[in-house]
């Protein structure tokens, strides 16, 4: 296993987001009782934990398609930071500090994914 370093930091965190999503497979099978729900949510699981075990194994497409996620994902909480309604009505003042502090956190993450696996260098 790859030590945990930046270089691989969005592999990680996609891993840790295909965990997530099979805790959330089996709550909605085991506990719900619900057996549509699990197989939807078992579609993404897989494909993220996929892309989370090849992008450690650096295979190149997969670190290019985990960049890009991670690329969409900080575009999606700078946007939010000046739109998001339902997030600002929860945590109230504290919005702008914690949206503020993942944008920048999910940036340098993605930049230092980039970096650490020479993506975009010849």
């Amino acid at each position: 296993m790859k030590k945990l370093s930046v270089a691989h930091g969005l592999d990680y965190l996609l891993a840790l987001c295909a965990f997530a999503g099979f805790l959330a497979v089996l709550q909605t099978f085991i506990l719900g009782k619900h057996y549509i729900i699990p197989t939807i949510l078992l579609l993404p699981t897989v494909l993220l934990g996929n892309l989370a075990w090849y992008g450690l194994k650096q295979v190149k497409w997969a670190q290019h398609v985990n960049f890009w996620i991670g690329f969409i994902a900080t575009s999606h909480l700078f946007f939010a930071v000046f739109w998001a309604k339902t997030p600002r009505e929860i945590l109230g003042s504290a919005f702008e500090p914690v949206f503020i502090a993942l944008t920048l956190v999910m940036l340098l993450l993605t930049i230092f994914y980039a970096r650490g696996n020479q993506l975009f260098s010849r």
